[in-house]
This record gives structure tokens, sequence and C-alpha cells, in this order.
């Protein structure tokens, strides 16, 4: 620990390239350690310090931090008697080995208030910026932006944001090789690009904490981050299907129907969902009997057609429930100023309901434990954890360990993490599954994908939709996706141009909304190309036959093609776990040094293969596309080849969505299967030619947890450009011969 004239500031490694600061007066406050969502541990291996006039400097074999000396302070003059801080000052650089300066910390903020009736700090810090800094991620941002240089992001849990939820992760990365992780639960402001620095600040705290993670590559980046704070698990394989869902099936014979319906017309689907208010009372914890008179047959029944079911469970306990007094007893409930539970809220007339306070370990245990006696015991196999922002805001009352301001953004963390632990425990192997609403740093370790809430059914929410699942990926956090349809209850105003797709038929909204099957059918086409593919909404119909005749033919083809994706995208999560980055990726995580693509938000990465570009204007038959400089693109539709660098104006008819396969790939295809219970064989091994490529292929049973213990099989695919020949490490995971399945793709 150095002193800088009062100041108290630790360097702590976690790795070559990864540094923790904490700054403070109190040396108590830097004795506590990382935060919340930190799961690494510090490793000071191959660190050494070095003292001069200079500074102190630890300096490792990527990285040199040189905390700055502080002359001791002179006498203040009469205008800084009165407007200079006297908090002694701090400055901090970090540099590569190469002695160039990466980011450097310019000054620090600890500012006397009270908040919810503690006294306390406002606290922040302030960077500065090398010239064209892009910066990226926070969290789940709704307002249509991706590149937040030059913007105030208000890092908080906000379901009520003007354009959709907002979620903070403060995870801030850039396109200049680090990322600054802010280490504060509380309601962050940050400024990226502002006056020529990126300034954080937090409502309550004691101290400043952040990390600085670096590297040469944005996937270095991600590394950091899964080092501090826990891998991706891989999701069951019946994520990477069909989700379907609906707010809400009222009865188990809707829901049956549903699933009847899929295979009646030879259609792929996974996971059936059961929504809210399936129970009794809020906080029962139960399955209402006469709505759902079998549960566990139900379940069976769908267990025996290879599909897997997904119940919705929320952490609100109204006050005549069953477990509402035994709760309030213990005090497990979040507490107004007076120590009594929090009950409803008053916005959004949500009156209904009490928090449970799952800061709390207790109060988790017992969560998931009524989860597996009550609910998993008949037969479901995983759980939606909803209202995980909270939904009950926290400012001005009190969890257990602190007050909700303090501690903010915190429950998705802790409310993921009791029912994955749970699990876990008493579940060992079987593959957990949770869907959240809300993320914090290090939710994503729990095993959850994650949605962007409650959406509105309209063209301007779709639009929205790509740079709010870009910003998420770019946080850190690689499973998120959207409602396919929208939530909210199908309205929008008056098609401006031709509707491409006849409502004829379609029951999922009222006859005035002629354009939605069009709407459905442009979100159904980008989800197919998410990390994950769930259908929901609050409207009469959800299922895929029900958005009318002409729609239904486009959406079977497109399921279909998500499944025959399926060897690919798993393979995909499979090197999320193991390597931490997303596969949902924004343009400037592969092509960094091509200018142009900084602020693209509305086209990405599918993992090292795909471009995609959706189409999310009503009435549009095309749309332009910017193929990234440094390589040559194929249109995956006509297999024309284009060189990088240029712009391009892409067909885009109903049935279609601008897809480009990167040249130097190799996508492997799977056959038609009902559901990811079925082994899936390769129906191909598609080449794009134009440069070297490999590909690690994996698969393994998809249920169990075996592949954390080196489960499962791989194999290497490797294509030689120069002679067009493509070879494999081993025997492919399927079993097949790689050379067989071979398709070398000619561009036009």
């Amino acid at each position: 620990m150095l002193d800088r004239n009062g100041s108290r500031v630790a360097i702590e490694p976690y790795g070559p390239g990864i540094v923790h600061v904490t700054i403070a007066l109190d040396p108590e406050e830097i004795e506590k350690g990382a935060g919340y969502g930190i799961s690494g541990k510090p490793d000071a291996a191959g660190w050494s310090h070095r003292a001069d006039a200079a500074g102190d400097t630890y300096r490792s074999g990527d990285l040199a931090v040189t905390v700055n000396a502080q002359p001791w302070p002179k006498a203040p003059t009469q205008m800084e008697r009165y407007f200079v801080p006297s908090l002694p000052p701090v400055s901090i650089a970090v540099r590569g080995a190469d002695g160039r300066e990466i980011v450097a910390m310019n000054g620090w903020e600890l500012a006397p208030h009270e908040v919810n009736g503690e006294k306390t700090f406002r606290i922040g810090a302030s960077f500065g910026e090398a010239p064209g800094t892009h910066y990226y991620g926070l969290g789940q941002n709704q307002e249509g932006a991706l590149d937040l240089r030059g913007r105030t992001i208000d890092c908080r849990h906000n379901y009520d944001a003007p354009t959709g939820e907002t979620v903070c992760v403060p995870f801030l990365v850039t396109d200049k090789g680090y990322a600054i992780l802010w280490d504060n639960p509380s309601v962050t402001t940050v400024s990226p690009g502002i006056n020529d620095r990126v300034q954080f600040q937090s409502r309550v705290g004691e101290r400043v904490s952040f990390f600085i993670v670096t590297g040469k590559t944005t996937d270095e980046l991600y590394a950091g981050y899964a080092k501090l704070t826990g891998r991706t698990p891989l999701p069951p394989k019946a994520a990477f299907g069909l989700i379907q869902s609906k707010a809400r099936y009222e009865t188990q014979a809707e829901l049956m129907g549903i699933a009847d319906g899929y295979a009646k017309r030879g259609l792929p689907l996974d996971v059936m969902v059961l929504d809210w208010f399936h129970w009794t009372r809020m906080g029962q914890m139960d399955i209402d009997r006469t709505a759902f008179p079998d549960p566990s047959g139900m379940n069976r029944e769908l267990h025996s057609r290879g599909l897997h079911t997904l119940l919705s469970v929320w952490p609100r306990y109204e006050r005549e429930g069953r477990y509402y007094d035994m709760l309030a007893s213990k005090g497990w409930f979040l507490k107004d100023p007076d120590g009594e539970p929090a009950y409803g809220l008053a916005i959004r007339s949500d009156r209904v309901g009490a928090l449970l306070d799952s800061t709390n370990p207790d109060a988790r245990q017992w969560f998931w434990g009524k989860i597996r006696d009550n609910l998993a015991s008949e037969g479901f196999d995983w759980f939606w954890l909803d209202e995980t922002e909270p939904d009950l805001v926290p400012a001005g009352k009190f969890y257990l360990i602190g007050s909700g301001d303090r501690f903010y953004n915190l429950y998705p963390l802790v409310h993921t993490a009791g029912v994955a632990e749970g699990s876990a425990k008493d579940r060992p192997d079987f593959r957990n599954l949770i869907l959240a609403r809300a993320a914090y740093t290090g939710a994503q370790a729990s095993g959850a994908i994650f949605w962007t809430a409650d959406v509105h059914s309209s063209w301007e929410a779709l639009k929205r939709q790509v740079p709010a699942t870009l910003g998420m990926a770019a946080s850190g956090i690689a499973y998120t996706s959207s409602d396919t349809g929208g939530w909210q209850w199908p309205h929008g105003p008056k098609a401006e141009r031709p509707v491409l797709v006849d409502p004829a038929g379609a029951t999922a909204m009222s006859p005035d909304y002629r354009d939605y099957p069009e709407l459905f059918v442009r979100w159904f086409q980008y989800n197919s190309f998410t990390p994950t593919l769930r259908i929901h909404g609050q409207r009469p119909a959800t299922a895929l036959w029900e958005y009318g005749t002409a729609a239904e033919p486009i959406l079977a083809d497109w399921l279909r093609l998500r499944y025959a994706m399926i060897p690919y995208l798993y393979s995909l999560g499979r090197r999320t776990y193991e390597g931490g980055a997303p596969f949902m990726r924004a343009l400037f995580m592969d092509f960094g040094s091509d200018p142009k693509v900084a602020d693209i938000r509305d086209q990405y990465m599918l993992g090292p293969a795909f471009l995609v570009a959706p189409v999310v204007e009503q009435g549009r038959t095309s749309r332009p596309v910017y193929l990234p400089a440094g390589a040559d693109w194929y249109d995956y539709w006509t297999n024309k080849r284009y060189t990088g660098g240029q712009t391009v104006e892409a067909a885009a008819p109903i049935e279609r969505m601008p897809l480009f396969v990167r040249a130097g790939s190799i996508v492997p295809v799977g056959a038609a299967i009902r559901n990811t219970s079925e082994k899936q064989s390769l129906k191909a091994i598609r080449v794009y030619p134009g440069r070297d490529a490999r590909f690690t292929l994996y698969d393994d049973d998809g249920v169990t947890n075996a592949y954390q213990r080196g489960g499962g099989a791989k194999a290497e695919l490797i294509w030689n450009d120069a002679t067009g020949r493509l070879s494999a490490s081993g025997r492919l995971p399927t079993g097949q011969d790689a050379a067989s399945l071979v398709e070398v793709v000619r561009g036009q």
C-alpha cells in the first residue's frame, strides 16, 4: 500500500495484463479487496516493484503501472482555498512493454454526502484518452447507439427507461487495447470521450476501485474479464434451438396444443416455456392444478418427445401467500426505512408483493429449496428468474448487506447465483440454464441467458435490439437476445410502404396491425442469428403458424436454417466457455484496423464466418451492407464474391435477410432434426475459400456437465487454401469422415 500525502493506493496484479487499483483515505477500505462479482484471485507471478523519484512502478512482461510521485502540496492560494479540492491527488499511468502509454488515471473523487440516511461519499475517477478512441459495453442501453463515445451513460438497472430497460454491467471496452472494469454496484454515471477524458462517478462508496484489463486483441480483453468474473458456462444444447413461449399459456391443454402443433407440422422445437401466473397466488411457488391438473405428467410427455421445459419463478410474495409471514419474521425481504417489508411499487400501479432479499444467503438457499421441492420435483427442467433488476426498485430501501442505494445494481448477480449454486449442489450432473432479465458483473457465470426485457412490438423497437444486444455482448455477457416479435401487445403506426407479408390468417395481433406479420418475420430472421432464439409476447398467439399463411413457410425455412447452424453455434459456445469472448460480435472486435466499422450498429459477426445484416425497416427489400476491409466476402444466398472495404446494396426480399460469409471460413452444416435430443449428423462442411482457415468442431451429450471435466469430443478442421484441401485433426464428433462432407463454395 502506497501513501500519496494521505491518499492510500494499492496496485494488485491479477495476471500479466490485469491490475486492480484501489484508492482511499482509510487503509481499511483498501484491505477489503475486490467487490461483488469478482471471483478471480490476485496473481503477482512475474511482477516486480521499483521505487524512484518518478514514483512506484509495478512491472510485468506486459505492463508497467506507475503510481506517480506527488510532491508535498504547497500552501493554497486565495483562489485555491475556495475552488480546489483538498483531497490528496493521485495519478497512475499504465504503459505497455514497449513503453507506450495505454491509459492514465488523472484524478479521483471522494465527496461527502448523505444517501438513504447513511453518511457516505460520491466517488469517481477520471482517465485520459488517446485521440479517436471508441468505447463499448457498460451493459444494456436501448437508445440505439453502439459506440459510447461522447455520451453519458446512466449505468443502472431501469425497467422504465423510455426506450427499453437499461442494465448496468460496468465493463467499458475500448478499441485501443484496454478495458476498465469499474468495481462499484451503486448507480454510476460514465462519460466516455467527453472533454478528452473518461469519467466514472458512483453515488455511494468510500473508495475508488477498478480493474485495468489489457490485451493485444479484443478476445484477450474478454479472456481477462472471464479471469476476473468467471467463465461463461456452455448452455444445454436445447438453448441453441427454438424456445417457445407466450405471456401466457392459460392451461395445460393450450401449452400441449402448441407442442403438438410443432410436431404435426414437422417443425423443430426444443423448449416449452410456462410464464407467469401459473401459480395460485404470487409467492405460492406452486402450479395451479385447475389450469394445469398434471404438471408432472405434462413434463413426462414433453420429455418423451425430447423437449424440455422452462418455468417462470418470481421473487415476490403477497401478504396472503403461505410463505409471507415466515419470510417477514425472518427478515428475508427488502425493507423500507422503518424496517418493514417493502411492499409493491407505486409506479406502474404495481402494488402487490414483497421482494425476497437475495443478498441474504439463507434466503437464497431457501428460495432454491422451494424451487427444487415444489417445481423441479414436477419435472420442470430449468427456471426463468424474472424481475431480477429487481422490479421493486431498491433505492431508499435496505437489504441485509446494506442500503439499496449502495447495492443498487447487485440483485441480478446474487439472485441468479443462488439458483445456480443450488442446482449445482442438488443436480450436479444436470446442466443448469437460467433465463434472466438483468445482469451485473459476473452474472454470466451463473449459466444465465439474458434478454432485453419487455420491449415494444414495433419497428422502432426492433431497430434498437441490434445495438442493445451487441452492447451486452461487448460487456462480456455472451448470451443475450430479445423477445421475437416484441413483448408488448402488438400495435404500431400504419405502414408507410407496401406490406411485404399478407396478414391473411394471422391471429397473433388485431386486424388493424397489417404489417405485424412482416415485422415478426424480420425479427425472427434476426433472432435466428443471435445466440438464442426465443418467441415470446403478450399477444393472442405466438406460435410459428399464427402469423398468417404467407408468413408460415418463410418462418419454417428460417427455423430449419437455425437448426442446420447448431453444430456451428454449439462449437462457438464451447469456444466462449474456453476463452471468454462472445460469439455475437460487433465489427470493432474483428476489424479494428478498419476505421469505418467503429460505429456500425446494425451489422455484426456471428462467430468467425457470418456477417449478419438484419432488416429493421418496414417494406424494405434491400439494404446497404458494409463489407469490412481486410477480407473478401461471399453473399450467402448467391455465392457472389466481393472485395472488402466497400458498401454494397444487398437484396433483401422478405424471404431473405442479408448474410455474408468471410472468405476463409469453414461452416459445419447440420442435418435436419426434430430437436437437439437427437444426435445430429453433419450434412456438409462448407468451405468458403480465400485464405487458410481453422474451425474447431465440438459436440457432447448436450445436457450434463461432463464438458467441464473434459467430456465431449473435438476435431479441428483445417483448410489449406493453396492446395484446396480440408483435413481434420481426428475423427469428427459425429463419427463421420470429414473428406466426404466437404463442399467448396465457388464464388461467382
